[in-house]
């Protein structure tokens, strides 16, 4: 598989899939730039080496109607500004303008496509719209770890019509992190899963039970876990149809020696809200409709022990909803911990890298991966149709 490296972009047309669904305030000022700076490598080394730049992102979803507010507008500003250069913003992604548009590029120059999403055949991988994307292109690179594992257009259906084709910088670093840590680790290998529902994390949470030495999960999802070893866990967040799954999952850890941790401890609440009466109980004295919001001190000790030694700590999934501050307790405990290992972290996912910044450890993370619904794909065994394609 080639990198942007191995590939001669200089007076060539090449199309950058990236990922620029940043987030926006009302007066659609961009809130969070990680999403364009982590692309940024990529983009100055097409323009540093005489290329024409032509970047494709979506951005929310419209739904194949072109709505205003999800115009990739601001971001060609904003990129002008990173860049300075002038990024001009064409007036769709595909037809007659955007072709006649391209022609008349000169090396080094930027422009970016409008929302991809804004037309149906992207999210359906169109061939005809895959066809009419390539027509941009005489190098296409994917930089856009977040979407590589659904079969778009811009993603799979370019990428099988364009012959020069390869990853770029982040796309690249994403894949080598996750590799480090998973397919080659230096052990102890700890998993720590958090987030609110079992569904979506079963199948990683499965995969990951031949490869970590010890697992720990937090978050609304140990709620599962707990009711089903019999304890009663209040009114919190269960998923009733995935208890047996859960019961299973406990003998399966046990079976392959996998030290499993869960919670001792919560932080209880009346109701799910940040001025709600609060209280630390053990697992087994959750009160009858209180639920539990955040992990509990005794817990946070408790997985601190557990990820002590690692050398390898993969994390996705907070500890609690710390959105509010009566339970961010448990989350910003972790985020301290994680960040004082000497261990290599990685944090995968937009909560737990969320969470992370909000308690200003991230520069102490080793590798805090863009793409949480692409992280969990590989964590479940799986391989991404946006990299496997680039082969």
């Amino acid at each position: 598989m080639k990198s942007i490296l191995d590939l001669d972009v200089a007076d060539k047309r090449v199309l950058v899939r990236v990922d620029f669904n940043v987030p926006m305030d009302d007066d659609r000022n961009i809130t969070d730039d990680i999403r364009i700076r982590t692309a940024l490598p990529t983009l100055q080394h097409v323009v540093d080496k005489g290329g024409k730049l032509i970047i494709c992102s979506h951005m929310g979803r419209p739904k194949g109607e072109r709505v205003e507010k999800f115009s990739l507008g601001p971001v060609a500003k904003y990129l002008s500004n990173l860049m300075d250069r002038k990024v001009t913003l064409a007036p769709d992604c595909v037809g007659e303008q955007v072709e006649v548009m391209v022609a008349a590029m000169q090396s080094g120059d930027v422009v970016l496509l409008e929302n991809l999403r804004f037309n149906k055949a992207e999210t359906v991988n169109d061939p005809v719209f895959s066809e009419n994307l390539a027509k941009l292109a005489d190098v296409y690179i994917n930089d856009a770890f977040a979407v590589s594992h659904r079969a778009h257009a811009s993603v799979v259906g370019v990428a099988e019509r364009v012959a020069e084709k390869g990853m770029g910088f982040l796309l690249q670093t994403e894949m080598e992190y996750f590799h480090k840590s998973m397919d080659n680790p230096v052990r102890p290998l700890v998993a720590l899963v958090g987030g609110a529902k079992v569904s979506s994390k079963i199948g990683a949470l499965e995969n990951m039970l031949d490869k970590v030495d010890r697992m720990v999960i937090g978050g609304a999802m140990a709620n599962t876990f707990l009711k089903s070893m019999g304890v009663d866990v209040g009114s919190s967040k269960v998923e009733n149809d995935l208890l047996d799954v859960a019961s299973k999952f406990i003998e399966a850890a046990e079976r392959k020696g996998v030290k499993l941790y869960l919670p001792v401890d919560f932080v209880v609440a009346d109701s799910f809200s940040a001025d709600a009466v609060t209280k630390n109980v053990t697992f087994r004295d959750i009160p009858e409709n209180w639920m539990a919001l955040d992990i509990g001190p005794a817990t946070s000790i408790l997985f601190a022990e557990a990820l002590a030694d690692a050398m390898t700590i993969v994390w996705n999934g907070p500890m609690g909803a710390f959105e509010m501050d009566p339970f961010a307790g448990g989350t910003m405990a972790m985020c301290r911990v994680v960040a004082a290992s000497q261990a290599l972290t990685i944090t995968g996912g937009g909560d737990s890298n969320a969470a992370v910044k909000k308690s200003g450890e991230s520069r102490f993370i080793s590798y805090m991966s863009t793409g949480g619904g692409a992280f969990l794909h590989l964590m479940e065994g799986k391989t991404l149709p946006g990299v496997d394609v680039l082969n």
